[in-house]
């Protein structure tokens, strides 16, 4: 049996709850390995709706234990908050099934604050940050001043890391012009929020080690979308951890060996919140009947998503940086009705035709789509479960997608409800 992961193929929100809460009914951990509460899952379960930030999407399912790895940043007051949200509609949350790495990295409110201050502050220039200081806290992490969980249990030998942290923080305030912070405000708030978070802290590399040689199913979760990797996204106007697959392993302290599957999320068109180029971006009536079909709007900020055509130069180029095995294509049932479709198959840049998309911001703002006009379909796929429920064009349409990314959709959802799958290939089985 495999280990899988489960990464974004596009800019985020391409539906990965769904599918990794489908998928957590065939594993017996979930593990979250990137990222903070700035990601966004909903999931539709029996007609209940469940909006997860932080908590990997397997918590809702008895039985099965998740786990938040080390390369998650964690606002512990944002967890604190939703596990008792899950609490209040009747999920379990307990150290039976939720462990939390001790050398994760927290997010402060001082983080919080930073990301505000500057991205007002950068005016035009703004990246386009949800503002839950994801950003500052990995900036912390990387300069070895970070306090992290296992930090919240000594609160007596925190002091000199407590210290550490303001001298940094505060020569960045008073540069822009706000008030320092103080150390006594910002222990007492620790020492607050310490056994809310405590009771699920555990070594998880050994935990996961432990599982996987007793033949456990291992799922893991990441956040927002490949397109958003800090190395490999549209950079500047991309996260600030790797979202690819590789991160993993990184991300939660278990070799790369031990992954068996990749698979992929992509929507059937594309979506992007906030700033940053989008080639296919549609800014017409169409593109607005995709958004309001989609219900297209962030589930974390709440903010319009930018929508456009599929793009399947882009899509192809993350499978071979991700080292995706299989697509997970989803909302295909949004495009019904549509007696066109186009889809992305390259690009021109200053006349030349390329099949990347290059690295330099100015170049990615310059970059033309080249089309390829497909006919769309009248009938319904909203809830098709088999292949013989789909109309013979969105069947081509999908095919077509698979020839030009270069990667098997293994996977087709056509509603939010989670058994509106069809499935191709179980990612568990080699």
């Amino acid at each position: 049996m495999a280990n899988v992961v489960v990464v974004g193929a596009q800019w985020g929100d391409e539906g990965k709850g769904k599918i990794v809460d489908w998928l957590s009914e065939r594993a017996d951990v979930v593990v979250r390995f990137q990222g903070g509460h700035n990601a966004g899952h909903t999931l539709v379960i029996g007609g209940e709706i469940y909006k997860l930030s932080l908590l990997p999407s397997g918590v809702v399912r008895p039985g099965k234990l998740a786990v938040i790895g080390n390369g998650v940043v964690i606002d512990p007051w944002a967890l604190a908050e939703e596990i008792d949200r899950l609490r209040r509609q009747g999920v379990p949350v307990e150290r039976s099934n939720l462990r939390i790495a001790e050398n994760a990295t927290l997010i402060l409110p001082l983080h919080r604050e930073l990301d505000v201050i500057r991205e007002q502050a950068a005016g035009d220039s703004r990246i386009g940050t949800t503002g839950r200081g994801i950003g500052p806290a990995y900036e912390d992490k990387v300069g070895r001043r970070a306090i992290r969980v296992q930090d919240l249990k000594n609160l007596d030998t925190l002091g000199p890391k407590v210290d550490r942290i303001l001298v940094h923080h505060n020569a960045l305030r008073r540069g822009l012009g706000q008030p320092e912070i103080g150390k006594d405000e910002l222990m007492r708030e620790l020492a607050e929020i310490g056994p809310k978070i405590l009771p699920y802290m555990d070594v998880t590399w050994n935990l996961l080690d432990a599982r996987r040689k007793a033949g456990d199913r291992i799922l893991f979760e990441g956040a927002q979308g490949a397109l958003l990797d800090v190395d490999h996204g549209t950079y500047p106007f991309v996260t600030s951890s790797n979202t690819v697959a590789a991160q993993a392993a990184t991300g939660s302290g278990i070799g790369p060996g031990a992954i068996g599957y990749v698979l992929g999320i992509a929507k059937a068109y594309t979506t992007r919140v906030g700033s940053g180029p989008f080639p296919t971006e549609l800014t017409d009536a169409t593109g607005d009947e995709i958004g309001r079909r989609g219900n297209e709007f962030g589930t974390v900020t709440g903010r319009k998503r930018r929508c456009g055509w599929f793009d399947a130069c882009l899509v192809r180029q993350v499978t071979k940086v991700s080292g995706i095995d299989g697509i997970a294509l989803t909302k295909l049932d949004v495009l019904d009705g549509f007696s066109e479709l186009k889809v992305c198959v390259g690009y021109r840049l200053d006349g030349e035709r390329i099949d990347r998309l290059p690295a330099g911001h100015n170049a990615q703002a310059r970059v033309e789509p080249i089309f390829e006009a497909f006919e769309g379909w009248a009938q319904s796929t909203r809830g098709a479960r088999s292949w013989a429920d789909l109309p013979a064009q969105a069947v081509k349409y999908v095919r077509t997608i698979e020839e030009l990314i270069e990667c098997p959709v293994t996977l087709l959802s056509t509603s939010p409800e989670r058994d509106d799958t069809i499935l191709m290939k179980d990612p568990f089985v080699d």
